[in-house]
């Protein structure tokens, strides 16, 4: 076979463990799986009744424009319908976007570590990927100017940042994207963009910077992981050059439906954000009783450095049935990434870190 040089290196995609596996791996009943940053608080019942009344006939396809999420997501966010691109997870756009930025000629810059699937879908494309190391946790924007050349196609951002939950402040993101040269396309990647506690508004940058794209999400907030709805808000120009490139029918019927009743019901978006800052602030506070670092995270999660092989941590924790992610693979290999759950779920992880914290100091 004839295959393209650079995908022999290539992984595919790791996601945490199935609940299911890991009971019959430890022979326990319930499993607590805080390792894919998911909604412990599930969905808005709007999806429920949404999905108990629908009418549709499933031997057709879905509806190739999405005109229903479209008009409700144009509505909510106050842009007009032909600035939006619906596709299957934010996983997809990127995949598009890069398909039909990057060539082996061109180059692009992200941090690292970062969500890991801008620069998987860059290799595929063959293009040279320069990465800039975080700073504390944050983007080194100044940093990532200077990785920059006039083969530069595409810069990705994380805001906020996965793993380490880092918010970009306005005033630092302004003066980046004024200084990116208007032929490259800023990637701005806001899936945990609703848990922010004091978001600014992003998508005004699109009058001063018309290079760039917002990318979100019904995945993380909204509850809808499964569903695989993503999106991104750019110019007319923008979409209008990228749709040809999506695949048809790319969002399914079920999806779409899902997406158009929880972006109707923001008062549960609103309590999902309130629960889950409550909640941070107690994994704050064990972590500074145990003196162990985190990073301050605007997301549903928290990196926390345990001081130990991360790996090592996450099996002790999965034979106690609780699903993290271990750092190892994120870049942090002495830390582990907890997905933020439910009062009583948050309660047995610190439980079950103190017990593993006596066994080793």
């Amino acid at each position: 076979m004839k295959w393209k040089e650079q995908i022999h290196n290539l992984r595919p995609y790791q996601p945490g463990k199935a609940t299911e596996e890991v009971k019959k791996q430890y022979q326990l009943e319930s499993i607590i799986k805080l390792a894919s940053n998911e909604n412990p608080y599930g969905f808005s019942p709007n999806v429920v009744h949404a999905l108990h009344h629908m009418d549709s006939s499933y031997m057709l396809y879905p509806d190739g424009n999405a005109t229903k999420i479209r008009a409700a997501t144009a509505s909510h966010l106050d842009v007009n319908d032909d600035q939006l691109m619906f596709t299957n997870g934010t996983d997809e756009l990127i995949q598009i976007i890069s398909r039909a930025l990057l060539t082996p000629d061109k180059n692009t810059v992200m941090a690292t570590p970062t969500f890991p699937q801008y620069k998987h879908s860059a290799i595929i494309e063959g293009a040279e990927v320069r990465e800039v190391k975080l700073k504390n946790g944050n983007h080194a924007l100044e940093n990532m100017l200077t990785k920059m050349d006039e083969n530069t196609a595409v810069v990705w951002i994380c805001n906020p940042n996965n793993p380490t939950g880092s918010y970009i402040p306005e005033t630092e993101i302004r003066h980046f994207l004024a200084s990116v040269p208007n032929d490259v396309l800023v990637v701005l990647d806001e899936a945990y963009y609703e848990y922010v506690t004091e978001p600014y508004d992003s998508l005004s940058f699109m009058e001063e910077f018309p290079n760039i794209m917002i990318m979100r999400t019904f995945s993380k907030i909204y509850g809808l992981a499964s569903f695989r709805i993503g999106y991104g808000i750019s110019s007319q120009t923008t979409i209008k050059k990228l749709e040809p490139i999506r695949l048809p029918f790319n969002t399914n019927v079920l999806g779409q439906l899902a997406a158009t009743a929880a972006i109707s019901d923001q008062e549960f978006v609103e309590d999902c954000r309130m629960r889950n800052r409550v909640e941070l602030e107690k994994y704050y506070a064990f972590c500074e009783e145990n003196n162990f670092h985190y990073f301050p995270s605007q997301g549903n999660f928290i990196l926390i450095n345990v001081e130990w092989d991360g790996d090592e941590v996450a099996e002790f924790l999965l034979s106690k049935g609780i699903i993290v992610r271990s750092g190892k693979a994120l870049g942090f290999p002495t830390s582990v990434r907890i997905t933020v759950g439910q009062k009583h779920e948050n309660k047995l992880v610190r439980n079950a870190l103190a017990e593993w914290i006596t066994t080793k100091r």
